[in-house]
């Protein structure tokens, strides 16, 4: 295939470019409607339990969606803001887009928990009807014609469904300045390394031509699936990173083969046997990786995988394709300017430090082992969750107004918990007073009365109950993803029911979303390491090499993680600007994991390829062995480090971002790609392989058949490659 291609590209690159051109203007067209197709949420999974409740809530009672809180403040006190308030109430209650609003001036019997200390400042809560993708719009656009100040009265929105709204469009904004600042720096950076402004461009080039075809393919995904909105800034991220790796792969192939004397076509073609094949197995494994999402139930995580699998495949179309082209047009300006050789390889910084650590891998291996090892320690205590306002930092409507709930109110208005009885049955007023029992547990409203300290204190609520179901609000002053939420949510689910129950409300789903990705870890561990294993196997022929890839994947990210839980679930370095809330947002780790994964193999298949090429090529003893990884890493090392170097300032970017989910992800990705190409790649990789020697190259002798009938080789040299 590879070989067809390069033909192609060869013999008419002029083709080969015009029609990737007009491709790029139709798919330009597509794309240009997806982000009004993907959708903002996707965080929650559709069969839990708190989802199921929810579903309930809302057929049976008319109740549900996403939380919008209003605040009322006025220094004369809240008596003050009484007419502006109601104003606000009544309002809402004719929007057919809110469900339920409640305040302490129009519901007396709910001012004990709306109303600060100081008598200064009331909560307006409401129900804004839809999913986690359609109430935070409607939320938004419902709340901008109440807040601001007027007469003394300042009103301030927030609550989950602005929080989500927040979360987004500053995620979309923060991503598009990021990338703003990043291309300009990357595309210097490339012209450094290559010495020329027209080899910089050919990563650029194949980087923005697959993220626009990516945009269109997720264009037409979104007519099968639901896809989120979050899928744009992954395919943007991965298909610049990708479109640097293999485009200075095969640029770097191309000006050695050049060096040694080949003609610019033979170079091409030799650049593309080589360094295409390691380009296809690399985005393979990093396709592999991504997949791996699937097997999450949040669509959130699933996007990422019709995205990742997308710009991946078009990454390597377009490296297949139209990067010979364009080395074939553009070769005189291309090749090194210093001279017509480069120096000898023996001479190269990678080379001697390869060396040197295969002179002492023992030593060399444990330091770095006992590096990252520390740096993964943090891990064990590593605890996910949901995002909340928190994620939030800078001017935002919802950190303020959580802010001010959260220090001014005694009880967390965010963290009442629902408890629905889909089948009445049993004594429901017992339960409820058992439920009101539970430490810091405020209030249990039933049908039936108000319970609190297990005593019925007052009247219920007629509207929580029908013949055949009920429901009981659960009012609690702890924060709803504390740990001590998700302890009293425990000992609520510790008392029997009269029958069965599901249980909702915040604490509830962020258990869930907790629950669920762990229960899919497994699956999806299995599936990334598995077809891994697979591949390299028939990539190098060895059933040592695979091992040894993914034990130093694993040491590389668990650092990764650690470091993660180091700096923002426990606060440390300040939370690089964030406020440390316990945890980690539960999707940011399964994304580190599928992408770092992938990009961890994606650089330990282009030194395993051109450590299989020195190999074959010697007399295959232990100095062969010691000699392939030592010349490996220093004609393909250098490409490593430049684009690990490119890379981090392209994932760099996003820690600018003003929402600690992507800063998380931002710092993650930085740190995995940093660890790979420093110390995994050069102590780790030499000094296991020095140690290995041909055991490095072994397999047991009932697969050594099916590996000569099955293994991936490189096809054989062409006639074009021998033109000089």
């Amino acid at each position: 295939m590879i070989a067809f291609l390069t033909r192609v590209a060869v013999r008419a690159p002029r083709a080969v470019l015009a029609v990737t051109a007009l491709a790029f203007l139709a798919c330009g067209l597509l794309g240009s409607q997806a982000p009004g197709r993907l959708s903002s949420g996707g965080f929650l999974d559709p069969e839990a339990e708190s989802s199921k409740a929810a579903a309930v809530m809302a057929r049976d009672f008319g109740l549900g969606g996403m939380q919008l809180l209003l605040t009322v403040e006025s220094p004369g006190g809240i008596g003050a803001a009484r007419d502006r308030a109601l104003r606000i109430v009544a309002d809402l209650r004719r929007d057919p887009r809110i469900e339920r609003a409640v305040s302490p001036w129009s519901d007396p019997a709910a001012a004990s928990g709306l109303v600060s200390g100081d008598g200064r400042l009331g909560v307006i809560v409401a129900s804004v009807r839809g999913d986690d993708d359609t109430a935070p719009e409607r939320a938004h656009e419902i709340a901008r014609r109440h807040v601001g100040e007027s007469g003394g009265v300042t009103v301030a929105a927030g609550g989950q469904a602005i929080a989500f709204f927040e979360i987004n469009d500053r995620s979309a904004r923060d991503i598009a300045l990021a990338e703003a600042v990043a291309l300009p720096i990357t595309f210097l950076l490339l012209v450094l390394f290559l010495r020329s402004v027209v080899a910089a461009l050919i990563p650029v080039v194949v980087g923005v031509t697959a993220i626009v075809g990516t945009t269109a393919v997720l264009y037409l995904t979104t007519f099968a699936t639901e896809l989120s909105v979050f899928a744009m800034n992954l395919t943007t991220a991965l298909g610049l990173a990708l479109a640097i790796d293999y485009s200075l792969l095969i640029i770097s192939r191309y000006r050695e083969e050049t060096d040694g004397g080949l003609s610019r076509r033979a170079a091409v073609a030799v650049a593309m046997r080589h360094g295409g094949r390691a380009v296809v197995f690399s985005g393979v494994t990093v396709a592999i990786s991504l997949v791996g999402t699937l097997f999450f139930p949040m669509y959130f995580l699933r996007s990422m995988a019709f995205a990742g699998v997308a710009v991946v495949g078009l990454s390597i179309l377009l490296t297949l394709t139209c990067v010979p082209a364009l080395l074939v047009l553009l070769g005189p300006r291309i090749r090194r300017r210093s001279g017509t050789t480069a120096s000898p390889v023996e001479r190269a910084f990678l080379y001697r430090t390869t060396v040197a650590v295969q002179r002492r891998p023992v030593v060399a291996g444990l330091g770095a082992l006992v590096v990252l090892g520390v740096l993964g320690s943090p891990i064990l205590g590593l605890q996910v969750g949901l995002p909340d306002d928190r994620v939030l930092t800078g001017d935002s409507s919802a950190r303020d107004v959580g802010d001010q709930i959260r220090a001014r109110l005694d009880q967390d208005v965010t963290g009442t918990i629902t408890v629905v009885v889909p089948e009445r049955a049993g004594d429901l007023d017992g339960y409820a007073a058992a439920l009101s029992g539970v430490p810091d547990v405020s209030a249990v409203v039933a049908p039936g009365g108000t319970y609190v300290d297990g005593g019925r204190k007052g009247p219920g609520d007629p509207r929580a109950g029908t013949p055949d179901t009920a429901y009981l609000s659960v009012s609690t002053p702890l924060d709803p993803y504390s740990r001590a939420g998700e302890r009293q949510l425990e000992r609520l689910r510790a008392i029997d029911p009269p029958a069965p129950v599901l249980f909702g409300g915040l604490a509830q789903q962020n258990q869930d979303t907790a629950e669920g990705i762990m229960d899919a870890v497994p699956l999806a561990v299995a599936w990334i390491a598995g077809v891994t294993f697979v591949l390299l196997l028939l990539l190098t022929g060895s059933i040592v090499l695979p091992i040894k890839a993914l034990l130093l994947n694993t040491v590389s990210l668990s650092a990764t993680f650690g470091s993660l839980v180091w700096i923002f679930q426990d606060g440390n370095l300040g939370g690089l600007g964030t406020e440390p809330t316990g945890f980690l947002i539960a999707t940011v780790p399964v994304l580190l994991f599928c992408i770092s994964f992938g990009l961890s193999m994606d650089y330990e298949v282009f030194l395993l390829s051109r450590f299989k090429e020195e190999w074959d090529a010697s007399a295959r003893t232990a100095r062969d062995n010691d000699r392939a990884v030592a010349l490996g890493t220093a004609r393909t090392g250098r490409v490593i480090t430049a684009a690990a170097l490119l890379m981090m300032v392209v994932f760099a970017g996003i820690i600018t971002s003003q929402v600690s989910l992507m800063r998380m992800f931002g710092v993650g990705l930085t740190l995995a790609v940093l660890a790979d190409a420093t110390l995994v790649r050069l102590v780790l990789v030499p000094a296991f392989m020095r140690l290995a020697g041909r055991l490095n190259w072994w397999a047991p002798a009932p697969l050594r058949p099916a590996l000569a009938r099955f293994g991936l080789r490189e096809a054989p040299g062409t006639a074009m490659e021998r033109r000089t």
